[in-house]
């Protein structure tokens, strides 16, 4: 705790939150609650990312698990050198018709070239709706490299 009782904010929320998540997120509503290295956790509601018959569209829990999953890896990888998603698959078990669902981000492999992610999605009674995995190439950035706009 802090002196004036809210919480501290860790080293890698404070790290996710300076950069970012980025406009479709944004759009989304995505939260941070936790990041770090080891486990990572964010939020989107379900309303306004349903498709037509009101369910949680199967892209919004792509969108959630990549965000993480990327953004995790960009962590472990550290200054000078940039991760970028070049596979990502989802499956769907359950389906979330309102109120929030919650991502999980954990590692499952940690590497020098290659991180591999796992996110777990659930909504609110604690069903398991979306299993997302994520691999991240990681590269170092050249020398002259600078960040886009949008970075």
């Amino acid at each position: 705790m802090t002196s004036d009782n809210s919480p501290a904010v860790s080293p890698g929320l404070e790290w996710a939150r300076k950069r970012g998540l980025g406009r479709l997120a944004e759009k989304m509503e995505m939260e941070l609650l936790e990041f770090s290295v080891e486990r990572c956790v964010a939020t989107i509601p379900v309303k306004g990312n349903t498709q037509p018959v009101g369910l949680l569209h199967g892209g919004a829990y792509v969108v959630l698990g990549e965000s993480l999953g990327s953004m995790a890896a960009n962590l472990w990888a550290g200054p000078g050198r940039l991760a970028v998603g070049v596979d990502i698959n989802a499956t769907h078990t359950h389906s979330a018709i309102d109120g929030i669902v919650t991502g999980v981000c954990t590692p499952l492999h940690l590497g020098r070239s290659m991180a591999v992610h796992e996110i777990v999605v659930t909504d609110e009674a604690g069903n398991r709706c979306s299993t997302v995995r994520i691999t991240n190439m990681i590269r170092d950035l050249p020398a002259n490299w600078k960040p886009g706009p949008h970075a």
